[in-house]
């Protein structure tokens, strides 16, 4: 049955990547790339986020010192029967102060940004998942509509989570990325291999600090004017208060290198969210997201603050 949905899904997302090549603007700056990843924040603190990175994701309790006394079944931990299907519908509004990503000059806006996330994520092995996510987030500003620009990806890869090390999860993935303009004019498509390694560090039941480092490496772009690979450390606090109420804080530094033109950049973004889960499957969050980009080329620097509110429909089956 896993291989059989494993192939549904292949073709799924290769149908995706053949269809809908038509052309738009290419005049975009990589700027615009730079919109859609601040908007998108890190994976723990995206709302509806399929994947959890916390210690029992996969279904797997941290080693103690009782499993040689209890046997290799200790390590297991009891739960429902895995559900490797995830759709995930969010509606985040934001306030952000830099429109356009610009050093001077600044414009601020509100911006309207939709996703929905489409993952499977079958078991191939005892700690071993394959990792397959079709996501579409558009954004609409209130009156800078000359901005508005939908962002699609479609990734294919696999998650290996190792428990007796310390928890660690690693990630290799290949990475379509497709920018269009509010007409589905497309200007701008990305190919890239991510491997990522994030390990957990538990203080207590209710805390969580996560350390992790990450490459995106591309291998295509078109046009090529703002390709580039980015290579990133992160950090991730995560505190329960209760069974509802939980906050995370995520800091990011990210080295990007550009294929052309000698550029060379170093950003640092700073994410604040705070989400209460009304039901398992509805979670209501207030997102703040500070960045800063310094590049070889002082035109390319900017700073610039998000703060919104996003209601979010989480769905696993």
């Amino acid at each position: 049955m896993t291989y059989r949905s494993l192939a549904i899904v292949l073709c799924l997302v290769t149908g995706v990547l053949v269809c809908g090549k038509a052309k738009g603007q290419t005049g975009q700056t990589s700027q615009d790339v730079d919109r859609s990843q601040i908007f998108r924040s890190e994976p723990s603190i995206r709302p509806g986020e399929p994947i959890s990175q916390g210690p029992n994701a996969f279904g797997y309790a941290a080693p103690s010192a009782n499993d040689a006394d209890l046997g290799v079944q200790a390590i297991l931990k009891r739960q429902e029967q895995y559900q490797p299907f995830t759709f995930s519908a969010s509606l985040p509004y934001y306030w952000t102060s830099n429109v356009a990503l610009v050093p001077t000059g600044e414009v601020s806006d509100g911006v309207l940004a939709p996703s929905f996330v489409f993952a499977y994520q079958p078991r191939l092995m005892k700690t071993l998942f394959g990792e397959f996510i079709a996501a579409q987030q558009l954004f609409y500003y209130d009156r800078l509509g000359a901005f508005n620009f939908t962002s699609f990806d479609a990734i294919a890869g696999v998650i290996y989570y190792l428990p007796n090390y310390h928890n660690l999860t690693l990630r290799l993935r290949y990475d379509y990325n497709r920018l269009t303009t509010d007409e589905w004019d497309e200007f701008f498509a990305n190919h890239s291999i991510v491997a990522s390694a994030d390990m957990p560090f538990r203080f207590g039941r209710a805390m969580q600090l996560n350390l992790g480092a990450l490459a995106n490496v591309s291998v295509a772009a078109d046009p090529s004017e703002p390709q580039r690979s980015d290579f990133e450390a992160y950090g991730g606090y995560h505190v329960q208060f209760s069974r509802s109420f939980s906050m995370d804080a995520v800091g990011r530094v990210l080295f990007k290198k550009y294929y052309e033109g000698g550029r060379n950049d170093v950003s640092e973004l700073l994410a604040v969210t705070a989400d209460y889960r009304v039901r398992d499957w509805m979670t209501l969050s207030a997102v703040s997201t500070f960045a800063w980009n310094q590049s070889n080329h002082s035109v390319f620097d900017y700073s610039v603050v998000n703060l919104g509110g996003a209601f979010a429909l989480t769905f696993k089956f």
